[in-house]
């Protein structure tokens, strides 16, 4: 399998690949591929209407999130294609649905590859988005506009982080949440001396999916790649 290869054989790949693919999107996987960044990523929990959760799938590809994870305990999720637009083949989604406390599984999975768990909600005193520390990587958590977060979500959290509003409404859309949230912390994150971006061997990764998802019968290109260099 391709993911088996080592750095040279899957540029080897790519480079096969893209004599499939048009200029323009060669040129389009090459400027975008520099913003993408895993020091931010997306945890939405139990979300009920997937028309909110395809809309944070949006923002998170226009905001240069490669990462999204869904837990699903009660509520399983599929992409709206007419909300998502496409989004959803351009980042990576992990699912959680095999374990009767999918929160936990997550959240301690994130924990171990270095995450601080924030809980985006209007309930807690925390961070507004302009004073969130960015030392570690985040791992921002969204849960249903009814129920909100789950005990396990507020009690395994590092921290909270809350939008200011000044209306009467007691909070935002988890779709308009998520984006502004975004917003400001890509922004900062942009300005900063964190190194956010990609490593290389992961954007070579990346940019081999997105080809792969835009070539017809991609699956028989890598069979055939594969065949050759193992002559």
């Amino acid at each position: 399998m391709i993911k088996d290869l080592g750095r040279s054989e899957k540029e080897r790949f790519y480079h096969y690949l893209i004599g499939f693919i048009s200029e323009n999107k060669i040129d389009r996987f090459n400027r975008t591929i520099e913003g993408r960044t895993r020091y931010l990523t997306i945890v939405m929990e139990d979300i009920f209407q997937p028309h909110n959760t395809s809309a944070v799938l949006r923002s998170c590809d226009c905001f240069g999130i490669q990462d999204v994870h869904i837990i699903e305990n009660l509520h399983k999720y599929e992409v709206n294609p007419d909300v998502a637009l496409g989004s959803s083949k351009w980042i990576d989604i992990y699912k959680y649905n095999k374990l009767e406390n999918n929160s936990g599984d997550c959240f301690e999975k994130l924990k171990d590859r270095g995450y601080s768990i924030i809980a985006a909600t209007p309930h807690k005193d925390g961070f507004t988005p302009e004073s969130l520390p960015l030392e570690n990587k985040i791992a921002l958590i969204f849960g249903t506009e009814l129920e909100g977060l789950s005990k396990t979500a507020i009690n395994m959290a590092d921290g909270f982080v809350s939008i200011p509003m000044y209306g009467f409404t007691e909070s935002f859309n988890i779709s308009v949440s998520a984006a502004l949230l975004l917003r400001a912390l890509i922004e900062r994150l942009h300005h900063s001396t964190i190194q956010w971006q990609l490593p290389e061997e992961e954007k070579l990764d990346v940019q081999i999916q997105w080809a792969k998802n835009v070539i017809k019968r991609a699956d028989l290109i890598e069979k055939d790649f594969l065949r050759k260099i193992k002559k």
